[in-house]
């Protein structure tokens, strides 16, 4: 995006030197429908320059998270910049919708976008700043404590993603020593992680109180512009995994724990191949990782490897795991220099992979919204975002054999895939559903939380795993999941995101060219328009009804049994 209204060299080091644009837009004198839009256009300019000074503070520090200038560096934005920036934003968010010139704009593009900023003027409260200023501030500790999780074996210190690796080790003995390594040492940090969430969980219900709710997962549904689906239909979509996909998971486990012949199925033997054989390797470096991507992205559509090829040229991939690196993985949209960033820890698994075109899946949407005239056209919900992710991950699998040119490697891969599609869905509904208990009882005790997951766990497992010796592990097992601390309530979406890339899949299985074109031809609306209206750009339907959820489920397990 080239700067019009902005300095070309102006960088953001403190709100004084910022707040002179802001003053403008709020001061500006708008007298017809065209100054409307260069208002708007020059607002949008301003945003695109604070979100990507923003996120590069954020890439940093999760890149290198022992880095204590770097962590003030994003925390100074945090607690001296983003508080100014809240009220005069509201202020100018006022400014547009009460405009007289507002009605004339095109009704068909701006819809969506007025009806976000409407909602976002809605919910602002002043009182409410200091506290997400807070809250943001905790939210990072999530990451620092992760971030210097590490456990010693075979003499060399290493991060818990990659000694995740020896829990694939065919050895049993060896899976069973690490997996106790790796739980003895998140149990170090249990306490602490207890006593974070509890005060966040305090912080976000005075938040949801101070804006009038009840409860916190009230407020956030409606702070997440949840316009198309209502509090009802998640707890249905709970209900519809526990009945049609729970069963399929529980068969596969006990297939599993047949083909290892285990009288006694424990947690590390939960990532060992069925048949004994070696974890599959679909590369050996972060180099490797990204070639083979582009090549695979090729095949599908050679734009998509452009795009990749494009972010490795410019310095956009940070994929290796180290000590001291935050966990998990994301792709940050930059909506200045308009080439995302790619994050991740990969150590040579196959999850890696699946992880590296989820990621590439979120990236190529963040190329096809280029061309969009705002940043909120370009910001699309969470149930659009991953239906792009989750997608990608699927659709690319029929292309897997740039990963794994040989033909039983790759069966076992597909397998595995569709296995973890099986084995996410309850884990979605699992995450959602311990959310809507923890913030509707928001003065719970620690013994409490322990409980309500437990009694989840079981009405979301497979029941073929043994725990016995090992419920303490298993109780505190929502420790692991990044969203419960850094993002709330942003995760059933990766069900209902699931379930449309399922059915983009079955489209592309039936034709390749056409569901293509749709699955790009949905992403480039970016947030132009509605849920509904977007995933039937894709072809696919926005339905997570107990019907569809069988439909799909079933479909996945038929693919399954074809290898």
């Amino acid at each position: 995006m080239q700067r019009n209204y902005i300095p070309k060299d102006f960088t953001i080091t403190t709100w004084e030197l910022l707040e002179p644009y802001f003053k403008d837009l709020q001061n500006r004198t708008i007298s017809s429908e065209a100054e409307l839009e260069k208002w708007l256009k020059d607002y949008n300019e301003l945003g695109a320059v604070v979100s990507e000074n923003m996120a590069w503070r954020y890439i940093k520090m999760t890149c290198d998270t022992a880095n204590e200038e770097l962590r003030n560096s994003f925390n100074d934005f945090v607690v001296n910049i983003e508080p100014h920036i809240s009220p005069i934003s509201n202020e100018l968010n006022k400014k547009l919708v009460e405009s007289p010139f507002v009605n004339s704009l095109n009704k068909d593009k701006y819809f969506v976008y007025l009806r976000g900023i409407k909602n976002s003027i809605e919910l602002f409260r002043e009182k409410n700043i200091p506290l997400l200023t807070e809250l943001q501030q905790k939210e990072q500790h999530f990451g620092e404590i992760s971030g210097a999780q590490s456990i010693e074996h075979n003499g060399e210190k290493m991060t818990l993603q990659k000694a995740s690796v020896f829990l694939k080790d065919l050895n049993r003995n060896v899976r069973e020593e690490v997996y106790h390594k790796i739980q003895n040492r998140r149990a170090q940090d249990e306490t602490s992680l207890n006593d974070l969430y509890s005060e966040l969980i305090k912080l976000r219900h005075q938040v949801a109180l101070n804006t009038g709710f009840k409860n916190f997962r009230d407020f956030k549904h409606q702070s997440l512009g949840r316009f198309d689906y209502t509090v009802k239909d998640c707890l249905n979509f709970h209900d519809a995994v526990q009945k049609h996909v729970v069963p399929l998971v529980t068969e596969q486990e006990k297939k599993r724990k047949e083909l290892l012949k285990l009288n006694d199925y424990r947690p590390w033997d939960k990532e060992v191949d069925a048949e004994g054989k070696p974890p599959l390797k679909p590369f050996t470096n972060g180099k490797d990782l990204t070639e083979k991507t582009i090549d695979c992205f090729n095949k599908i559509d050679p734009w998509f490897a452009d795009c990749v090829k494009t972010m490795d040229k410019m310095g956009r991939l940070d994929l290796e795991s180290r000590l001291g690196k935050a966990p998990g993985g994301y792709q940050y949209p930059l909506y200045e220099t308009e080439i995302p960033f790619i994050f991740m820890n990969a150590v040579g698994l196959h999850r890696d992979m699946v992880t590296m075109v989820h990621e590439g899946g979120h990236a190529i949407h963040s190329f096809l919204d280029i061309p969009l005239d705002l940043v909120d056209f370009k910001s699309p919900p969470s149930e659009v975002a991953e239906l792009a992710s989750m997608s990608m991950e699927l659709i690319s699998m029929e292309h897997w054999d740039s990963f794994f040119p040989n033909a039983d490697d790759l069966k076992r891969a597909k397998r595995q895939q569709l296995e973890s599609v099986l084995d996410a869905l309850p884990w979605i509904a699992a995450v959602d559903k311990f959310q809507h208990w923890i913030y509707e009882n928001p003065e719970h005790s620690v013994a409490d939380r322990y409980a309500a997951w437990t009694q989840i766990m079981k009405d979301f497992g497979s029941g073929v795993v043994n725990y016995e010796g090992l419920e303490a592990n298993l109780k505190r097992r929502w420790q692991v999941q990044l969203h419960l601390f850094e993002v709330p309530f942003y995760y059933i979406e990766y069900g209902f995101a699931q379930l449309g890339a399922i059915a983009v899949w079955r489209n592309y299985k039936k034709n390749p060219k056409q569901a293509i074109a749709q699955y790009k031809t949905a992403l480039a609306l970016g947030y132009t328009k509605t849920i509904p209206e977007i995933y039937k750009a894709a072809g696919i339907e926005f339905n997570f009804s107990p019907e569809y959820v069988k439909e799909l489920a079933e479909f996945v397990k038929s693919e399954y049994d074809k290898l």
